[in-house]
């Protein structure tokens, strides 16, 4: 790779620095003031200003296109090294134990969200693929999930808008208000990660709710959170064989195209988690590994504020978001109750 190209994922897609800087420079920017609200008022972090100032600014009026390319690239690739960096505040054998200890919590929430997506969108008439993109969305990991999915069940570009401005709603109400709800049922730092990773969508929206509650849950949220991405692989496989049945004469379904769905950011995590499980990392640049993580989810969230789309939410009417807000209280709700019988609350 050439010097003047920065890597907007590692997937091989390139854009030029010059494209990049002057959004992703408005975003740290937006960041730095985030941090210094959060300094001021700590129960809001940095993380809740960061989007809430651009959700802002792109209400008022829509960035520019010389800012889209960064404002894009902090809102994706800058968070997933954030979320790699988190890896230097976990051992291994913490993540496998979180991840083993979610599990239950995680399919059932998983086996209601599907279920009552596919009820609901029937009853309320919702076309099949907004309703599916939708439900897998809320279930599983928000935009990730749905643009992994959408090629699969062949969902119209019109479908997959329908379904992210849907998912991104609940997003940003998840930062503000889940913490909230912690605090009000005085949930421990682990119960609250565990209820974030599972319940609410984006990475980027657990990291920020988790970080917003404090630093004690936002590693058990992430951890959490990667474990429940990896259901995208089961639940692609089975969209493609139904698929593949209702298209006897196409295709179906690669396994090398399923490991293509691991996330690059989850094998990152998992290697900075050995890394410090192997003592590589000392203390002191773990923390400082974990100062720099808090910036850029503040930058992340702030590209992220600043992508928000008003009018596409209003093109896709009331009942995708009728949908939408039922999986997602149901989610929670799901959550809540089977924490509470695994003992978790």
């Amino acid at each position: 790779m050439e010097s003047s190209e920065i890597a907007a994922s590692p997937r091989g897609t390139t854009v030029g620095v010059v494209e990049v800087l002057p959004g992703l420079a408005t975003c740290a920017a937006i960041a730095a003031m985030a941090t210094a609200i959060g300094g001021w008022a700590p129960l809001l972090g940095a993380a809740i200003p960061a989007v809430l100032i651009g959700v802002l600014i792109a209400v008022v009026r829509r960035p520019a296109r010389l800012l889209m390319a960064g404002v894009t690239f902090a809102s994706k690739f800058v968070l997933q090294c954030a979320v790699v960096l988190l890896g230097a505040q976990l051992s291994i054998g913490a993540v496998v134990q979180v991840g083993v200890r979610s599990l239950p919590v995680m399919l059932i929430s998983l086996a209601v969200c599907l279920l009552a997506a596919w009820a609901l969108g029937r009853a309320l008439r919702i076309d099949s693929a907004v309703t599916t993109l939708i439900g897998v969305g809320t279930a599983i990991c928000g935009a990730s999930a749905i643009a992994a999915v959408s090629p699969v069940i062949r969902a119209r570009n019109s479908s997959v808008a329908y379904a992210v401005s849907t998912i991104f709603l609940f997003n940003v109400l998840a930062v503000v208000a889940f913490p909230f709800l912690g605090h009000a049922l005085g949930m421990s730092p682990d119960a609250f990660g565990l209820l974030a990773g599972t319940a609410v969508n984006d990475t980027s929206s657990v990291v920020a709710a988790a970080s917003v509650y404090g630093a004690a849950s936002l590693g058990v949220a992430v951890v959490v959170k990667l474990v429940r991405t990896l259901m995208i692989i089961p639940v692609s496989v089975g969209l493609a064989v139904v698929d593949a049945r209702r298209r006897k004469n196409e295709p179906g379904f690669s396994v090398s195209k399923a490991l293509t769905l691991v996330p690059w950011f989850l094998i990152g995590f998992v290697a900075v988690a050995l890394l410090n499980s192997a003592g590589v990392i000392p203390p002191t640049t773990g923390e400082m590994l974990k100062e720099v993580s808090v910036f850029l989810v503040a930058t992340a969230l702030a590209g992220i504020g600043l992508s928000t789309d008003l009018r596409a939410i209003r093109v896709a009417g009331w009942k995708p978001l009728i949908l939408g807000a039922v999986l997602w209280i149901l989610v929670t709700a799901t959550t809540l109750v089977t924490m509470t019988f695994c003992g978790y609350l």
